[in-house]
């Protein structure tokens, strides 16, 4: 049968998540009624695809790119592993397994992500503390580390999601809440997921403080009639008729009809009278 005079190759599994500074292992099985040594070639997919690794069993055959020299091991039964994993790793991978006696060769690929880890993200904002009523409180979900990254945010414990005033960015890394209300006082986290891991980061508060009934009327028109009776009160001068002091009264003081009457006597020591002065 043509069985006989083929390799078939089983990939447990296409799919391959690994890190920076990891490795991944590309996990692959051959059946082939030949008992020669097989010859594997793994491939990365490019626009000019890229010859990792050739050879005859586990004997590499020449001398591998500089990007892989001491970072690949190939197994008998064509599994490759990768040492010290790079972003430039990411990729699909094409492996092929031919055998003198097989006329057809078996062929296979598996997708290599490769992600950084996330750091642990914090939640920038301009202030903590807002008036009711405010507009465009931003969150900003930030972290140092981490490709290929999600956001998700919580309010109380609870996701959120895109409402009327609550409005997440395209890449929901930005949290705006238009108009803050009295209900958005509450305890606010951001989640960063890859497909490596995730973090969340630490619980921030926000507090809305009530507007006073006088400072509604002064942000709703107060301030304008408060500039207005100040400029009044600033230009009026006022009459002399009425004015208290005027100089017409300090040039002519008030006199007295009638005024009580006093008398003094001063004796001198020796007993007889001085002077003797009268008041009236």
């Amino acid at each position: 049968s043509c069985e006989v005079w083929a390799v078939n190759i089983t990939i447990p599994n296409t799919l391959i998540r690994g890190t920076v500074g990891g490795e991944a292992l590309l996990s692959v099985r051959y059946n082939s009624f030949s008992l020669d040594l097989p010859v594997i070639k793994w491939e990365l997919k490019r626009e000019k695809s890229v010859t990792v690794v050739q050879s005859i069993g586990t004997d590499i055959i020449g001398t591998p790119r500089s990007e892989y020299r001491d970072r690949i091991l190939v197994f008998e039964n064509g599994t490759l592993l990768l040492h010290n994993l790079r972003l430039s790793d990411d990729g699909i991978y094409d492996v092929a397994i031919s055998i003198t006696d097989d006329i057809f060769t078996g062929e296979g690929s598996i997708t290599l992500t490769v992600d950084e880890p996330i750091s642990r993200p914090y939640i920038y904002v301009e202030s903590s503390s807002v008036l009711e009523l405010s507009e465009n409180i931003i969150f900003n979900c930030s972290h140092e580390n981490g490709t290929r990254t999600t956001y998700r945010w919580f309010k109380g414990g609870k996701p959120l999601t895109n409402e009327t005033r609550f409005l997440l960015s395209p890449d929901q890394k930005l949290l705006t809440i238009k108009r803050v209300l009295m209900t958005d006082d509450d305890i606010y986290s951001c989640t960063v997921e890859n497909p490596v891991g995730s973090a969340t980061s630490l619980p921030i508060r926000l507090t809305v403080y009530r507007r006073t009934s006088l400072y509604i009327i002064l942000s709703t028109g107060g301030i304008f009639l408060l500039i207005t009776l100040v400029t009044v009160c600033a230009c009026w001068t006022p009459s002399k008729n009425n004015s208290i002091g005027s100089p017409s009264e300090l040039d002519n003081p008030p006199c007295y009809t009638r005024s009580p009457e006093y008398t003094t006597s001063f004796t001198q020591s020796t007993g007889s009278p001085a002077c003797s002065h009268r008041y009236t």
